[in-house]
This record gives structure tokens, C-alpha cells and sequence, in this order.
């Protein structure tokens, strides 16, 4: 309870510019908990999709894989779907590759999406800190300035200490995000590494064997 009130105390001490950076925060809580539900659900669609389409390609049962990828809403059901579309028409290797780069560049940027504004959130609410310190600095030293000589050191000392709040809270604020930027990120790439993966276990599993299937 004692935490409690000392947070609150900080808070209030910090002025104006602690509500905007409150706000950042919950801003990018928000992107970062539905980004990270987005990748968690878009990672266990596209394993299982994989594990319905793989024993079909296996067996050169193209249309029953086409079946499949077609009714998946994963991304890598839309980009295998891709892929087998043009299985039965491409005369060459490079055409049904083109067609899937053609899905992944579709889909790469929903991966993506709203990550970046983490990074830019964390550097807000750094510049915001900062700014709502210089000006507490500046309101300070105008009030010591009018302020009786016996008590300007300690109006001054504790000024600056309300002051500090702002670059201070803007840093808590930050650094988290800049975390959660980081695994996000890390998540999206391992996701996006394990499309293409997918793409050439494909291309190696249904291409090459199309001739013997013809």
C-alpha cells in the first residue's frame, strides 16, 4: 500500500507531461498484447496447416493439398494455395516460385503490421520526459528567482527533483517498449524464415516430382 502511494506521489509530482506519457504506455501495452496474440495464432495456424498439406504432398495428391491450403486461413495456407494453383499450368520452376513470392509479399507486411510503433513510442515518451524536465527546470528557476534568499537552495533542490520525475517516467516507459519491440520483431522474422522454409520445401517437394505425376 505504501508502493502504492509513493507511485501515486511520483505521478502527481511529475506534471502535465507524466498523462501524455501515460497514455504512450498504454498505447503500445495495447499493440504490443494484440501483436503478440496476432503471431502466437498466426505461428499454430501455419503448423497446423503444414501438418494437413505435407502427407498430401507427399503423396502427389495435388488437389486434395490445393483443398486444403484453399480452405486454410493461415498464411501459409494462402501461399502454398498460391503455389499449387499454378503447379498445374507453370512450365517452369520459376513461375510457381514467382507466384509464391508474389503470396509472401502479401502477407509479410500483416506480420509486420503496427510493430514498428513500439520503437516510435519508446523514443515519444523518451523526448517527452525530457521536454516536461527542461520545462519544469525552467519554472523552477523562475520561482527561485522570486523566491527569498534564505530558501532558494531548498525550493531549488526540491524543483529539480519534481522535475527529474518526467525523464524519469519517460525511461520506464521506454525501455519496456523498446523490449517488447525486440521480441515482437524477433517473433515476426522467425515466423516470416519459417514461411520461406516452407515455400522451398514445397517448391523441392511438388515441382521436381510433377513430371513423374504428369
Amino acid at each position: 500500500m505504501e508502493m502504492f502511494g509513493t507511485m501515486i506521489r511520483f505521478f502527481q509530482d511529475g506534471g502535465l507531461f507524466m498523462y501524455p506519457i501515460a497514455l504512450i504506455a498504454a498505447l503500445g501495452i495495447a499493440v504490443a498484447i494484440e501483436r503478440y496474440f496476432y503471431l502466437w495464432h498466426t505461428e499454430g495456424a501455419n503448423r497446423r496447416a503444414w501438418a494437413e498439406v505435407a502427407p498430401f504432398l507427399g503423396q502427389g495428391d495435388y488437389k486434395r493439398a490445393l483443398a486444403a491450403t484453399t480452405d486454410s486461413k493461415s498464411a501459409i495456407g494462402q501461399i502454398l494455395s498460391y503455389g499449387l494453383a499454378r503447379v498445374q499450368s507453370a512450365r517452369r520452376r520459376d513461375d510457381v516460385e514467382k507466384a509464391m513470392e508474389e503470396s509472401l509479399m502479401e502477407v509479410v507486411p500483416r506480420l509486420e503490421r503496427r510493430t514498428h510503433y513500439l520503437a516510435s513510442f519508446a523514443n515519444i515518451a523518451t523526448l517527452l520526459g525530457l521536454l516536461g524536465t527542461i520545462i519544469g527546470l525552467i519554472q523552477a528557476f523562475q520561482a527561485v528567482s522570486t523566491a527569498d534568499p534564505a530558501e532558494k537552495a531548498e525550493l531549488l533542490s526540491a524543483s529539480i527533483s519534481v522535475a527529474m520525475n518526467t525523464t524519469a517516467f519517460g525511461l520506464i516507459v521506454a525501455i519496456p517498449l523498446l523490449m517488447l519491440h525486440s521480441v515482437l520483431q524477433s517473433k515476426t522474422t522467425q515466423i516470416v524464415d519459417s514461411l520461406e522454409m516452407a515455400s522451398v520445401k514445397f517448391l523441392n517437394t511438388v515441382v521436381e516430382r510433377r513430371p513423374e505425376n504428369a
